[in-house]
C-alpha cells in the first residue's frame, strides 16, 4: 500500500505535492452534527502558515481552506469530508538548477531510488507542504475530541538549540501562553517560558545570517482524555502516537513522559503512585500524583494528561555550499536558493498537535465502537 492514510474509525487520507495545484484531505469517520466551518480550520492553518514572521520561510500562501463535502448548513453530515488547500506561490525555477542534484538531508536520493523518477521541486510529496492538509484534518479532530469529552491538545516549543524552555506544569499551559506574549505581542517561537523567547529568537536570527539552520524539541500535551483509549498489544496508543509524530517531516526522536530520563532511574523513582480523588457525588477518579508514564500505561491512556515530546532537525535546504553528488554520481557542490526556515519548530508546533489529535480522534471512535460506548471511568 502506498501508505497516504492514517487511522482505523478516523480515517485521513492526503494527496498534494510542494509546487503542484493544491493538497487534499478526506476524512472518513467524523460522527454527524459536529459544528464546522472554514474559520474552524482557519485558526490552525494560520499558526502552520509559511511567511507569518520573519522567523519563518517567506513563501507566501494564504492556506484558505475549501469545504468541498461532509459539511452542510455548518454540520458535519457523518459522509466523507473533503478538504482542499490551494497552492498560490510555487517558484519551481528556484529547483532548476539543481534538479539533478541530490540535496543532503533530504530525499532526493531515497525517491530516485525507490520510484526510479522524482519532482524535484521543492521535495514534491516528501516536502512538510504536504502537512497544510494534515493540519486541517487535525483541526477536524480536534473539535470531536473537545465536544466528545472536552479534550485538548495544545503544543510548544521547548527548546532551540542549547536555549531549553522553564515549563513546570505542562497541562497547565493554554493555547494563548503558546501565542501571544504576557505584553500582547505574537509569541514568534511558540515557547510559553517568556524569558526563553528573545534568547530562541536571537539564535535562529543570528545561524540564518550565518547561512545555517538549528533544530530543537517541541512538546506536545493532551489533557482530558479519558483512561481506557488504546490496544495493549501492536494498537498501543503510545505506539500510534509515536508513528503519528514520526510521520512528520524532520521529526528524528520521539518520547513521552519522563522518557530517556528513565534510563537513570530505580524503579521505586520512576513508579507514579495512585490515589483516589474526589469527583462530588460520583465515583472517585483514580489519578497519579507524578506523571512519569506521560498518561499512558501498558499502552493505554490513563486519564493523566498525556505529554510527548518529539526532536527535530535542524531545517535541511541551506543556502551555504554544500558537497553532494549527482544523479549521475558525479560529485560536485550544491547550494539550495529559495525561501526555508531556519529553524522549524515554530511552524512544527501546529503540525504536532494535529497528529496527536489524529490519533486520539480515532482510538476513541474505536473505543466507542469496542465497549459499546461505556467508559472504564
Amino acid at each position: 500500500m502506498p501508505g497516504n492514510s492514517f487511522g482505523k474509525a478516523f480515517v485521513v487520507t492526503t494527496a498534494g505535492e510542494s509546487h503542484g495545484p493544491g493538497n487534499v484531505v478526506i476524512i472518513d469517520g467524523c460522527p454527524p452534527g459536529i459544528p464546522l466551518g472554514t474559520e474552524d480550520l482557519m485558526v490552525d492553518l494560520a499558526r502552520r502558515r509559511p511567511g507569518q514572521s520573519h522567523l519563518v520561510t517567506q513563501r507566501n500562501e494564504s492556506d484558505e481552506p475549501e469545504i468541498l463535502s461532509g459539511v452542510f448548513d455548518g454540520r458535519t453530515t457523518g459522509t466523507s469530508i473533503a478538504i482542499l488547500i490551494r497552492n498560490q506561490d510555487q517558484k519551481s525555477r528556484d529547483y532548476d538548477e539543481i534538479k539533478d542534484k541530490y540535496r543532503p538531508g533530504h530525499a532526493d536520493f531515497t525517491f530516485d531510488e525507490k520510484y526510479g523518477f522524482r519532482d524535484y521541486r521543492g521535495g514534491g510529496r516528501s516536502s512538510a507542504r504536504e502537512t497544510v492538509a494534515r493540519v486541517a484534518a487535525g483541526a477536524v479532530a480536534k473539535k470531536l475530541i473537545h465536544a466528545a469529552f472536552g479534550g485538548r491538545v495544545v503544543g510548544y516549543v521547548k527548546q532551540i538549540g542549547d536555549i531549553v524552555a522553564r515549563v513546570d506544569d505542562p497541562a497547565r499551559v493554554t493555547l494563548s501562553d503558546v501565542e501571544t506574549l504576557p505584553d500582547g505581542t505574537p509569541n514568534l517561537v511558540r515557547c510559553p517560558d517568556a524569558s526563553a523567547v528573545p534568547k530562541m529568537i536571537e539564535l535562529i536570527e543570528r545561524l540564518r545570517k550565518d547561512q545555517d539552520s538549528i533544530g530543537g524539541v517541541s512538546e506536545i500535551v493532551a489533557t482530558g482524555v479519558p483512561p481506557g483509549l488504546g490496544e495493549p498489544v501492536f494498537d498501543k496508543l503510545k505506539a500510534d502516537l509515536g508513528r503519528a509524530l514520526f510521520s512528520l517531516p524532520a521529526v528524528l526522536g520521539v518520547e513521552y513522559g519522563i522518557g530517556f530520563g528513565c534510563a537513570t532511574l530505580r524503579g521505586s523513582e520512576n513508579n507514579d503512585p495512585f490515589f483516589a480523588e474526589p469527583a462530588g457525588e460520583g465515583r472517585p477518579h483514580v489519578v497519579t500524583r507524578t506523571n512519569n508514564h506521560g498518561g499512558m500505561l501498558g499502552g493505554i491512556s490513563s486519564g493523566m494528561p498525556i505529554v510527548l515530546r518529539a526532536a527535530i532537525k535542524p531545517t535541511s535546504s541551506l543556502p551555504r555550499e554544500q558537497e553532494t553528488v549527482t544523479s549521475a554520481r558525479e560529485p560536485t557542490t550544491i547550494r539550495t536558493r529559495g525561501r526555508h526556515d531556519p529553524c522549524l519548530l515554530p511552524r512544527f508546533v501546529p503540525m504536532g498537535e494535529a497528529m496527536v489529535a489524529l490519533v486520539i480522534a480515532d482510538h476513541f471512535l474505536r473505543h466507542r465502537a469496542q465497549t459499546n460506548g461505556a467508559h472504564t471511568s
